[in-house]
């Protein structure tokens, strides 16, 4: 049996359910195109704002923690894209031109304001992106604007915002949630009433990546002061995992999985807890858009070898071995 890996998400076709995750590796038409040309089956693009939108970096902005044989978490701080509105529509048209075959999600974000995210919707409207991913998660710099994180700690504001996007958007619409709540289950199920047709989970988990004892200064030095950031990578995996199960106990909306995948098998188990696809950032920024094909040929090779005919055969296998911890079979104390 030959399997396949391609997937039809909203009634798009993914040639494969790789895509790069808002991010650096995104951050340019030029290193999207170079992915594309790897075999990444779409990209997120780092997330675009309205232009007016002030965003003032710090530096050093990442940071890493190790297990002394490997990085296995990673803290950034960067914002969102620099680029005009204008450099990403005409990105989007000469990337759709060169790969029509490639998934292109505009991730956006603006303040809370009706105009201001219909505007850059309805611009972007006119572009052949595929989809838009609705950043309400961005774990830092962009919360003290009230905007990303606040907005997605916040169902009510979460709700009203898609609602808004809906009423003008003119291609499928996933909201990207925060694993920096409560119940992230609900929250998706608020935007889900507003009209969402997917979501996204997880974005970065707020963290303090650490002090160096011999400085007492923090790990990711500002100046000798720092800020709690989105921490990724493997040491994250559980949190998107369990995210995403949540999600998928409570939602039949496609999901779109991301947190800690590193190999294929990290995706396979995104997949198997309840995701259509797979977004990637970290493990690229450690090593490179070459990954890509590892992890297709690993994914393709372990589909065959269960005899699954394509990755809605491995789709939320997992999610039904999950339940309460007081429906568990219990062992008499010894």
């Amino acid at each position: 049996m030959t399997s396949t890996l391609h997937t039809n998400i909203l009634g798009i076709d993914f040639e494969n359910p790789f895509l790069l995750a808002s991010a650096p590796p995104t951050a340019l038409v030029e290193s999207i195109d170079k992915a594309f040309g790897m075999g990444w089956g779409g990209a997120v693009l780092k997330t675009i704002t309205p232009d007016d939108l002030e965003m003032n970096e710090a530096s050093p902005r990442y940071a890493v923690l190790t297990d002394k044989k490997r990085i296995i978490g990673f803290q950034n701080i960067e914002l969102l894209s620099h680029q005009t509105i204008k450099y990403w529509c005409e990105g989007i048209k000469y990337l759709k031109h060169k790969h029509p075959s490639k998934i292109i999600i505009a991730s956006i974000m603006s303040p809370v304001d009706k105009t201001a995210w219909q505007t850059l919707v309805k611009t972007l409207n006119d572009t052949p992106a595929d989809a838009f991913e609705l950043n309400f998660s961005c774990p830092h710099g962009m919360p003290e604007k009230g905007i990303g994180m606040a907005i997605g700690t916040d169902a009510e504001v979460s709700a009203q915002i898609t609602g808004w996007v809906k009423e003008v958007a003119q291609k499928p619409v996933f909201v990207k949630l925060s694993p920096n709540v409560t119940n992230i289950a609900a929250i998706g199920q608020a935007v889900e009433k507003a009209g969402a047709d997917g979501l996204a989970a997880i974005n970065t988990v707020q963290g303090f990546m650490g002090i160096d004892l011999n400085t007492l200064r923090p790990v990711l030095n500002v100046n000798r002061k720092t800020t709690f950031g989105g921490c990724s990578g493997p040491i994250v995996r559980p949190i998107g995992l369990r995210c995403v199960a949540q999600l998928r106990q409570t939602s039949k909306l496609p999901i779109l999985g991301q947190g800690g995948i590193s190999t294929w098998e990290d995706a396979a188990q995104y997949i198997a807890a309840g995701a259509d696809a797979v977004q990637i950032c970290t493990e690229v920024m450690l090593n490179g858009y070459k990954i890509i094909g590892p992890l297709l040929k690993g994914l393709h090779d372990y589909l065959d070898a269960k005899g699954f005919a394509d990755i809605n055969a491995l789709k939320n296998k997992a999610v039904e071995l999950l339940t309460t911890h007081k429906a568990l079979q219990k062992t008499p104390p010894s």
